[in-house]
C-alpha cells in the first residue's frame, strides 16, 4: 500500500541506500523514501520479507519484477534496481514526489470530466502495456496510482504490483486479493475471473475521480457485495450527472456491469468514444 504522508521511523541503510521515511506500509511490504549514498538520487524502496512471502505472492513478486524490468513507460512506475539483503528482496523504485490519486482526490475533491478523460486516458495507456504481456494487476486503486508532474501537468503512473499475475486469454484465476471497494464482484464472490477484473477496478476510479467516493460501500465484504448486486443502477448523483456527456456515462456503465460477460473488455474501453473526444 502507497501512502503520501511518511511516518517517520527509524533510519535504516542497505546497500548503496539510506532510508529516511516509511511511506507506504502493507501486510507483505514496506517502503521507504530513500537516498542513494554516492548520487544522492532519492527513490522509493520497497521492502520484502521473503519468509512472509506465500507461494502465491512470490509468484506475484517474480511476475513484478520480470515485468517492470521488461518495460519502459511513462504511466508505469520505473523499476532502477533489484537486490537481496538480510533474507527481504529490495525494489529500487522512482520516487513521485506528487504523491498518489487517493490523496488527490482528497485534496481536490471530485473532478471535471475533461481532467478524469486525462486521467483516464493516462491509466489506458499504462493498461495497454499490462495486456499486451497479459498481466493482470489485481489491486488497481487510488493509491496505487502515483503523480508525477506539476498540478498543471500531472503524469499518472500505475505502481504496485505485488498482486500481478499473468493470465493468458481464456484462463481464469481463483486467489482472492485486492482491495474491497475496488474488487470485482465476481472476487468478492469466492468465483473464478479473468482480466476484467482490472476493468471494474478501472470503472470505480472513473467513478470515484467524477464524484469524490466509490459508488458501493459495505460494512464487510458480504454487504459490499449485495450492495452491489442489489443495486439496478450506477448510483451517479444527479448533481453530478447533470453535467457529464453521454459517452462518459456510458464508459462507466459498461465498466462497472456486475456480469463481466457484459462488462468492456480492455480493448473495448481503450476504443471507446470518451477517450477519443
Amino acid at each position: 500500500m502507497i501512502m503520501t504522508s511518511p511516518i517517520m521511523d527509524d533510519l535504516i541503510a542497505v546497500e548503496d541506500y539510506v532510508a529516511t521515511a516509511i511511506i507506504g506500509r502493507g501486510s507483505n511490504s514496506t517502503v521507504w523514501k530513500a537516498k542513494h549514498r554516492t548520487s544522492g538520487q532519492v527513490v522509493a524502496l520497497k521492502q520484502v520479507p521473503l519468509c512472509k512471502l506465500t507461494r502465491n505472492l512470490r509468484d506475484s513478486l517474480d511476475c513484478e519484477v520480470t515485468f517492470l524490468s521488461s518495460v519502459n513507460h511513462p504511466n508505469i512506475i520505473h523499476l532502477l534496481d533489484v537486490f537481496k539483503a538480510d533474507g527481504c528482496v529490495f525494489l529500487v523504485l522512482e520516487f513521485c514526489a506528487g504523491g498518489n490519486l487517493a490523496s488527490y482526490i482528497k485534496l481536490h475533491g471530485r473532478v471535471d470530466e475533461q481532467l478524469a478523460r486525462n486521467f483516464m486516458r493516462q491509466l489506458g495507456a499504462g493498461l495497454k502495456v499490462l495486456n499486451t504481456h497479459h498481466i493482470i494487476h489485481r489491486d488497481l486503486k487510488p493509491e496505487n496510482i502515483l503523480l508525477l508532474g506539476t498540478q498543471n501537468d500531472l503524469v499518472l503512473k500505475i505502481a504496485d504490483f505485488g498482486l500481478s499475475r499473468i493470465l493468458h486469454p481464456n484462463n481464469n484465476a481463483d486467489t482472492v486479493c485486492g482491495s474491497p471497494f475496488y474488487m470485482a464482484p465476481e472476487i468478492l464472490g469466492f468465483q473464478p475471473y479473468d482480466e476484467k477484473v482490472d476493468m471494474w477496478s478501472l470503472g470505480i476510479i472513473l467513478f470515484e475521480l467524477l464524484h469524490g467516493y466509490p459508488p458501493y460501500r459495505g460494512r464487510t465484504n458480504v454487504q459490499l457485495l449485495q450492495n452491489i448486486r442489489s443495486s439496478t443502477c450506477l448510483p451517479f448523483s444527479e448533481l453530478v450527472l447533470t453535467h457529464l456527456q453521454p459517452h462518459c456515462v456510458d464508459i462507466c456503465s459498461r465498466l462497472l456491469c456486475v456480469n463481466p460477460g457484459n462488462r468492456f473488455s480492455f480493448d473495448e474501453f481503450y476504443h471507446h468514444e470518451f477517450l477519443r473526444t
